[in-house]
C-alpha cells in the first residue's frame, strides 16, 4: 500500500501518519476506525463547499445555493472524487468486507473521503483542509450549470415547458412488470401541445416518471429547435426505455397503484410519437 502516492493525490503530506492510517480504516477492520473522523470531515466539507458557492455565485439565492451544496456533498459526488483518487486500493477493511467487495462500495468510499478531510484538518488545520477541498471542487464547478445541477428530470422538464408557456406534462402508469416484491413500473409521459408521447421504466412509480421525463425533455428540446414544418420520426418504445434505463436501478419504495398488480399491459399502441410543432395527431389522452 503506497500511502505516499495517496498523499500526493490529496495534495497533503501527513505529519502524523497515524491519522492517515485511522482515516483509511473501516470499522470492520479494527476498533480504531474512521467514523469519528468522518463526522468531522463531513462538517468541514459542508462549510468549505458553502463558502465556495457563496463566493462564486453571488446572484443565486439561498434556496438554490442549498440545492447546489446538497448535490456536491452527496454520496455519489464524493464517490466520484474517491474514484479519481483510486481510493479503493488504500482502504483497510475487515476480511468480511473484503470478500463482499466493500472496497467498491460507494458508501464506504464516500465515508473514507470525508474521514481523510477530517484527518487533514487535525493534522494541518482548517486552511490546508480548505485548500484540498477547493482543489477537488473548483474543476467540478467549472464544468457544471448551477441552474440545473441537482435538479431531477421532472423538475427540469416542468421548468422548460413553463418557460415556453406550454402546459405541464401528464404521467400515466401503462404497465407493471415482475413480482409484487420487485415490480418495475412503465410510465408514459405526454406533452400534448408538442405531440410527445414517450416512456420510461423504474423500480417505483416515481423512478419511472423520472425516466420518462428525461426522454420527454430531450424530445421537447429537439421539437422546439426545429422549423414549424419539420417532423421527427417516432423512436420505438424499446429505444425510449433504453435511453431512460438509468432509472431502472432506482427504488424509493413507492407502492404500486391499486389495480396495477401483475403484468398489466397498456390498452393503446406501444409505439409513441415524438414530433415537432406540427398539428397534433389523435392520441390516447382520455
Amino acid at each position: 500500500m503506497n500511502l505516499q502516492l495517496l498523499q500526493t493525490r490529496l495534495g497533503h503530506m501527513f505529519r502524523d501518519a497515524a491519522l492517515l492510517q485511522q482515516a483509511l480504516t473501516h470499522r470492520s477492520h479494527s476498533s480504531l476506525h474512521n467514523e469519528r473522523l468522518e463526522f468531522l470531515g463531513d462538517s468541514i466539507l459542508n462549510c468549505v463547499v458553502a463558502s465556495i458557492l457563496y463566493e462564486r455565485f453571488s446572484m443565486i439565492d439561498e434556496g438554490d445555493l442549498s440545492r447546489l451544496r446538497a448535490n456536491l456533498v452527496k454520496q455519489q459526488s464524493l464517490y466520484e472524487i474517491a474514484q479519481k483518487l483510486e481510493l479503493s486500493q488504500f482502504l483497510r477493511l475487515g476480511e468480511g468486507e473484503l470478500k463482499s467487495g466493500g472496497f467498491r462500495r460507494p458508501s464506504i468510499l464516500a465515508d473514507t473521503l470525508e474521514a481523510l478531510l477530517g484527518a487533514i484538518f487535525l493534522d494541518a488545520g482548517f486552511d490546508v483542509a480548505c485548500a484540498v477541498i477547493r482543489a477537488f471542487y473548483i474543476p467540478i464547478l467549472d464544468s457544471v450549470d448551477p441552474q440545473t445541477l441537482g435538479k431531477d428530470a421532472k423538475t427540469l422538464l416542468q421548468e422548460f415547458l413553463q418557460s415556453k408557456k406550454i402546459s405541464l406534462p401528464q404521467y400515466n402508469v401503462v404497465a407493471t412488470h415482475g413480482a409484487a416484491h420487485s415490480q418495475e413500473f412503465e410510465i408514459e409521459c405526454l406533452v400534448p401541445k408538442l405531440s410527445i408521447q414517450v416512456y420510461g421504466r423504474g423500480g417505483s412509480r416515481r423512478a419511472g416518471e423520472q425516466a420518462a421525463a428525461k426522454v420527454a425533455l430531450e424530445a421537447a428540446a429537439h421539437a422546439l429547435s426545429k422549423t414549424p414544418c419539420a417532423t421527427r420520426k417516432a423512436k420505438p418504445r424499446a429505444a425510449q426505455l433504453k435511453l431512460a434505463g438509468i432509472a431502472t436501478i432506482q427504488n424509493d419504495g413507492a407502492l404500486a397503484p391499486k389495480g396495477q398488480a401483475g403484468d398489466a399491459k397498456p390498452s393503446a399502441s406501444p409505439q409513441g410519437s415524438i414530433q415537432g410543432a406540427t398539428s397534433p395527431t389523435e392520441s390516447k389522452l382520455a
